[in-house]
């Protein structure tokens, strides 16, 4: 999908930001009022003398923006924004369930893993069907053992590597 001239419907889209500016991109966006997404994870740092919980960004160099076709040209002049991830030379435009999964997979603390015998093959669209990643929909790249896998998301050009059980993922039609 791909930003249509239909001016009076947002559409989440995605911005590629300078490195590390994820977050003034997102804070500079809000000050816009421009409803924006970063996806936000809490990791444990180390440094010689102390262990620290950190925010840092689940993909880096990425921020998400709910836009009106009006408000394109906006985004592209806030400071720290590069340009958009495109799909055949137009801005393209995530499903707003993709974005829902997302912020509902960050609200969880913990995954629950299960084991399956099922095997899945190399290249064929999988969709997550249980757990905090539900609906999520992505190609196969690659199985690490039982419960890891790749999968790429098409409208962001990124690759996930996901943990969950073999039992969580099924075939999808599209």
């Amino acid at each position: 999908m791909v930003l249509q001239n239909n001016i009076d419907q947002k559409k989440w889209c995605v911005v590629y930001t300078r490195s590390r500016a994820e977050k003034k991109v997102r804070e500079e966006l809000t000050i816009n009022n421009i409803e924006c997404f970063l996806p936000i994870q809490k990791k444990l740092r180390q440094w010689k003398d102390r262990k620290k919980w950190v925010e840092v960004p689940l993909m880096s160099g990425y921020c998400f923006v709910n836009i009106l076709r009006k408000e394109y040209d906006k985004v592209l002049q806030i400071n720290n924004v590069v340009c958009y991830v495109t799909f055949e030379g137009k801005a393209a435009v995530i499903p707003e369930q993709q974005i829902n999964s997302l912020k509902q997979m960050l609200q969880q603390n913990d995954f629950e893993v299960s084991v399956s015998q099922e095997s899945f093959k190399l290249g064929k669209k999988v969709e997550i069907i249980e757990g905090p990643m539900i609906g999520l929909k992505g190609e196969l790249v690659e199985a690490r053992g039982k419960n890891k896998f790749i999968i790429r998301l098409k409208q962001i050009s990124s690759i996930f590597t996901i943990e969950v059980a073999a039992g969580q993922i099924s075939y999808t039609s599209t």
